[in-house]
């Protein structure tokens, strides 16, 4: 039985779509899901897709974390060993090449939340919920909570999610600045596509370097961050896509861009 399903989508196949499919558990996942996901973004990572879409079968929970009832059986040094492949998973998803986008409806807490936050964008329905409420369980987010969150919503904000655990609404999510788009539960999917299939338009390679670019330099010190913000701008010069987009804002045409 498969808990994760993959797919190619929009013009040509470009957008990978990565689909959790646990609805029983809330898309908890437990030891195989966290190997199925992990594959996928393997395979992707070295495939031509420009764009992924990371989403839910269940409109009532894009994910709820790990599944601690899996993990309530498991011995001290087992949960160790199986906490290793979820960093593995999470860490595959945040450093795949290629832009990720997190569609998000109904429940998105604990390594759930974690999973959106290792995206690079966050397309959520106004019915989605988030939170980290590993607090309340003795434990603390392992999955980047508390290191990526108050790059996001800042330092003080992130703090007060992490410490009391709360669960946050989509509008007040949208307010603290997390979200990239918020839409109605029916026009989740298409809002996700439509800005997918706007970044897949463009020159991968040129996407890509501004992804890399922007995850290295944040924080970076100014003298640092100049130089090797050129280093990203160099792989672009020497590329067919660079030479067919300057060709094809000459010629007024839409360029026709082959990730070379």
């Amino acid at each position: 039985m498969s808990f994760v399903h993959f797919s190619r989508t929009g013009i040509d196949g470009k957008i990978a779509e990565i689909v959790l499919d646990r609805p029983e558990a809330r898309n908890a996942f437990h030891t195989e899901m966290a190997k199925e996901l992990l594959e996928i973004c393997r395979q992707i990572a070295k495939s031509d897709a420009r764009v992924v879409l990371l989403s839910s079968s269940n409109s009532k929970a894009f994910c709820s974390g790990a599944d601690l009832k899996e993990r309530n059986q498991l011995k001290e040094d087992e949960w160790r060993t199986q906490h290793t492949l979820f960093e593995e998973m999470f860490d595959q998803l945040a450093d795949l090449k290629q832009p990720t986008i997190a569609v998000v409806d109904g429940y998105a807490l604990a390594g759930g939340f974690e999973l959106v936050l290792n995206c690079d964008f966050i397309v959520a329905a106004k019915t989605a919920t988030f939170g980290l409420p590993e607090v309340t369980r003795g434990i603390m987010p392992g999955g980047g909570g508390s290191r990526l969150l108050s790059k996001r919503i800042g330092l003080h904000v992130a703090k007060e999610w992490l410490c009391t655990g709360c669960f946050v609404t989509a509008e007040s999510a949208n307010r603290a600045g997390l979200l990239n788009r918020l839409t109605r539960s029916e026009n989740l999917q298409q809002q996700a596509l439509e800005l997918a299939e706007s970044i897949a338009a463009n020159a991968p390679l040129a996407v890509q370097s501004c992804k890399a670019s922007a995850n290295e330099l944040y924080g970076m010190p100014t003298l640092e961050a100049r130089k090797q913000e050129l280093i990203h701008y160099n792989v672009c010069i020497d590329t067919e896509d660079r030479i067919e987009g300057v060709k094809a804002f000459v010629e007024k045409r839409d360029p026709r861009f082959v990730g070379k």
